[in-house]
């Protein structure tokens, strides 16, 4: 069975070598790419702004590089975010921030709607301004909950988020590999923008996607799924992650090649 790893690059490896070692193929075909956002007077104002925030939601272990790089040249000081409640989204993120010596809230389900259901939303005091340090597209379902819930958005877009052009080398010279590779390809879905990206590298070859069994992470993305799959009456799988662990991804692939 292979398995297409979509993840940047540099989150890529470990689950790459983890699922050779126990001899599943593995192509990687990164979809997205993260670039820092230049630090503007905008940001300026909304780091001047986090001294009466009660929430932060940080969204990526990229969002931690570039929001502690952002917060230093903003001369906001860490030690007076002490009394900041931290949200991560997954352990990855979590980690980064413990790196700062930061304690965070992360949900069972790496996604929006697990992040909502924390109940560090019921549990802190006079809520009224949230923070999210994210990147550009990203997250947009949790901040428009958050303001639907009348609460204060901070939108911090620290870093854009693109196919990689080097992908594009990459898909074709994946092409030329499929056809000896016995179906379906094992394709893990980890956001929107990856899912749109991948459409897009196969605008001209709709016959891959329907020959592939999609690992999406979160109930929201196997509803996006669906509905594509609905409205061009295609015929593929979707299975759905809680979170992007080694470990949640290798389970999920075993437990196909036992069903094939």
């Amino acid at each position: 069975m292979l398995f297409i790893n979509t993840r940047p690059t540099d989150r890529a490896q470990i689950l790459s070598q983890s699922l050779a070692q126990v001899g599943i193929e593995v192509i990687e075909l990164p979809l997205l790419e993260l670039s820092a956002q230049p630090f503007s007077d905008a940001l300026n104002a909304l780091y001047q702004q986090l001294l009466d925030t009660q929430m932060i939601v940080v969204v990526s272990p990229t969002a931690v590089e570039v929001g502690m790089q952002y917060l230093q040249q903003s001369a906001v000081q860490l030690a007076q975010l002490q009394h900041i409640e931290w949200v991560a989204v997954g352990k990855t993120t979590a980690q980064a921030l413990a790196k700062y010596q930061i304690s965070s809230h992360v949900p069972e389900v790496e996604t929006s709607e697990g992040m909502l259901g924390l109940s560090v939303f019921d549990n802190v005091k006079h809520l009224q301004k949230i923070a999210f340090w994210r990147g550009e597209g990203g997250r947009q379902f949790m901040m428009q909950q958050c303001q639907a819930r009348q609460l204060e958005v901070l939108n911090f877009i620290l870093y854009e988020r693109h196919l990689p052009v080097t992908s594009l080398a990459q898909y074709d010279a994946m092409l030329l590999k499929l056809d000896d590779i016995p179906k379906p390809y094992v394709v893990c879905i980890s956001s929107e923008a990856s899912w749109l990206n991948w459409l897009q590298l196969n605008q001209q070859n709709l016959a891959l996607i329907q020959q592939c069994h999609y690992l999406v992470l979160g109930e929201r993305l196997y509803q996006i799924l669906h509905e594509y799959k609905k409205k061009m009456a295609m015929c593929f799988n979707i299975s759905t992650l809680e979170n992007l662990k080694t470990a949640t991804v290798l389970q999920q692939i075993q437990q196909l090649q036992r069903n094939v």
